[in-house]
């Protein structure tokens, strides 16, 4: 029986569960859920529906897990605890400040309702959580280091495109080649802000916009770059589309630590994404496997990949697992 998949939010997160749940032959994308008219929307799946977001709570009894796909700084707070009502969910909340608030309010309701509600899946938070946790439990006496980039920034992009005159931007997370070197190297400095990442934004400015005042507004941007030493490029829209249409991204999660007589150790972890929204899919897909079987367990509540045995998220026998694996 394969597990029945729903998603709510069909943009580029959206689109790249889909694809991850192709590549899973246990999982079945059942219907996709928008905001939007569904007669205007195509998806890549043909045997799956699409329905208005006021309709999900008529497939009900027609779903495994709903894997959310909204954004974080309005969406989820709301969506995420209110469909943990109706279904097993999973999303991936990234605002780290707000984590503890969202994992309370959608426990409570999951709790009520009998369901799992995994929240904050994807690389950062995600698989990078997990592995500061696996290196902070294994060396206790050290230090840790995360480094995002060389990707595009969602966020600080959009937040480009706010500015007057400014009709399309990228902006790139870039890890200081140094600090990073410094790390690895074990010398275990003690970074700032601006001494461990700079950013690059490359910008379509309208015909006739003040240049040299978009940049001064970019570079002194408060919360987004006047931490940072950043680079402005502008370039023409044709030059946007043929270099920067992707959205790459990735990272590093590293810890230096000692043990014993002063010996020095280095667990690093290393991602390098073609596409941001693909891969993070294809995280909340493992996961959403990981909350079918929970629930079939008769699991309950708020959870996060720190609760999770690895098991739960493969295809894959413990028997399997055991012999091929381990």
């Amino acid at each position: 029986m394969s597990i029945r998949v729903g998603i709510l939010g069909y943009g580029n997160l959206g689109r790249g569960v889909e694809a991850s749940i192709a590549q899973n032959p246990d999982m079945e994308l059942k219907a996709v859920f928008t905001r939007r008219n569904p007669e205007d929307l195509k998806i890549a799946t043909e045997s799956a529906s699409v329905y208005h977001v006021d309709d999900a709570m008529k497939m009900k009894d027609e779903i495994d897990v709903m894997i959310i796909c909204g954004g974080s700084a309005t969406d989820l707070p709301h969506q995420t605890p209110h469909f943990a009502q109706f279904f097993n969910v999973i999303d991936s909340f990234d605002t780290h400040a707000n984590i503890p608030t969202h994992f309370e309010n959608v426990d409570k309701v999951a709790k009520k309702a009998g369901t799992v509600g995994i929240i904050s899946c994807g690389w950062d938070p995600g698989m990078f959580s997990l592995n500061r946790l696996y290196a902070g439990c294994i060396l206790p006496q050290g230090t840790d280091y995360t480094f995002w980039g060389r990707g595009v920034s969602q966020g600080h992009s959009d937040a480009v495109r706010r500015i007057e005159g400014v009709l399309d931007a990228r902006q790139y997370t870039i890890p200081v080649e140094a600090a990073l070197e410094a790390v690895r190297d074990g010398k275990n400095p003690e970074l700032t802000t601006r001494e461990k990442h700079t950013r690059e934004v490359f910008v379509v400015a309208a015909e006739g916009a003040d240049i040299a005042k978009i940049e001064k507004e970019i570079k002194e941007m408060p919360n987004y770059f006047s931490d940072y030493d950043t680079t402005v490029h502008f370039i023409d829209a044709e030059t946007m589309k043929k270099d920067h249409a992707g959205l790459p991204h990735g990272g590093f999660v590293i810890r230096t630590g000692e043990t014993k007589d002063g010996n020095k150790h280095l667990i690093e972890y290393r991602l390098q994404l073609d596409s941001n929204p693909e891969f993070t899919g294809s995280v909340l897909v493992a996961y959403a496997r990981a909350a079918y079987k929970m629930a079939q367990e008769g699991m309950s509540g708020a959870k996060t990949v720190f609760d999770i045995a690895p098991a739960y998220l493969s295809p894959l026998s413990g028997e399997e697992l055991r012999a091929h694996m381990l």
